[in-house]
């Protein structure tokens, strides 16, 4: 079982960022987290690294019925999506499987969520 969900689109990278987070939000996914990590790893690291965000994608409804029935399934959110650029004008989007990352939860009723977002972020990297 992989554990993403990815497409390759071909434009610019802020573009690119740009769009993922408007399709999510579209969606119903807000972004609570940005990380920047060509910025952090030059910054932290002083070495250059390829165009990476790290985007923290959350739909509140799910997140609070995953949370009410998993008090500590916080651990595992947000959900991430990944845009990099992989070279040659093609840019990755890769969205994070939630039924893969927490199937280690023994809990039925949090992998009857996981498998809603999971749909959810599909039609998102479809709709990209």
């Amino acid at each position: 079982m992989s554990y993403y969900f990815a497409k390759t689109l071909h434009c610019p990278f802020a573009e690119a960022v740009q769009h993922t987070t408007d399709v999510l939000k579209k969606a119903g996914f807000g972004i609570i987290t940005e990380i920047d990590v060509t910025e952090t790893l030059k910054k932290k690291l002083g070495v250059d690294f390829r165009s990476y965000r790290i985007l923290g994608a959350c739909n509140p409804a799910m997140a609070r019925e995953a949370l009410e029935i998993e008090d500590k399934i916080g651990a595992m959110l947000p959900c991430n999506v990944v845009v990099q650029d992989l070279g040659g004008g093609n840019i990755e989007v890769a969205a994070i499987d939630p039924v893969a990352s927490m199937a280690a939860v023994q809990n039925p009723a949090l992998h009857q969520v996981a498998g809603k977002v999971r749909e959810m972020l599909k039609n998102v990297v479809e709709d990209l």
